[in-house]
């Protein structure tokens, strides 16, 4: 649902919780941390609120939680920052989040930093550090998944657009996205290859033989 009010009010309107990320897709934009509040907004909303949270003195707020992880042929450090907030551009917004990403190639020894900022309707005593961490991490998977059946199984310019079909789909191609990282499989093109070679090669995959 990206960073729109209609959903959030709707979940909020049922008594559920939203996390979203907020985007700043222009190179200017992000250069204009601790900008004041007051100036002239943008005039999309995740522009707007992606300024509103880097304008927050994030400085002065403690590092609340870090992670390690390996994967992909690279290593990555998480540190996460909250702070509780109630004049924010978007419905129910309790806390703000700030997620730093420092990722290292281990071949290349290349390094990245990102700086990810979120905001939540769940307060501080509903969503500690640790836990808001953990649902954005999770929200990450889920793009990546979504990318993997986009370029691999060209799912956005599949004809099936009625009915139930689109997500019976989206489950057969997540079941074997699942079922070929659970085997080790690093190139999941690779592995759909392999497979369909032979017919037996996914029922054992499947442990089905």
């Amino acid at each position: 649902m990206h960073t729109q009010r209609e959903p959030a009010s709707y979940l909020l309107g049922r008594g559920a919780h939203c996390i979203v990320i907020a985007k700043g897709n222009q190179k200017k934009l992000h250069k204009q941390l601790h900008k004041q509040l007051h100036k002239q907004l943008h005039k999309q909303l995740h522009k707007q609120l992606h300024k509103q949270l880097k304008s927050l003195p994030w400085k002065r707020i403690l590092l609340q939680g870090r992670t390690r992880d390996t994967g992909h042929g690279r290593g990555e450090i998480r540190r996460i920052k909250v702070c509780t907030v109630n004049s924010l551009l978007f419905p129910g917004a309790r806390q703000a989040i700030q997620l730093k990403r420092r990722r290292m190639g281990r071949k290349t020894g290349k390094v990245s930093i990102k700086t990810v900022y979120a905001v939540t309707s769940l307060a501080a005593e509903q969503g500690t550090p640790a836990e808001l961490s953990r649902l954005v991490r999770s929200h990450w998977k889920i793009e990546a998944l979504r990318h993997v059946r986009d370029v691999t199984f060209a799912e956005d310019a599949s004809q099936l657009r009625t009915g139930s079909a689109p997500r019976a789909m989206a489950t057969w191609r997540n079941l074997a996205i699942g079922a070929l990282r659970l085997a080790g499989k690093s190139s999941i093109a690779a592995g759909l290859r392999r497979n369909a070679r032979d017919a037996i090669r996914p029922l054992a995959l499947l442990g089905l033989t």
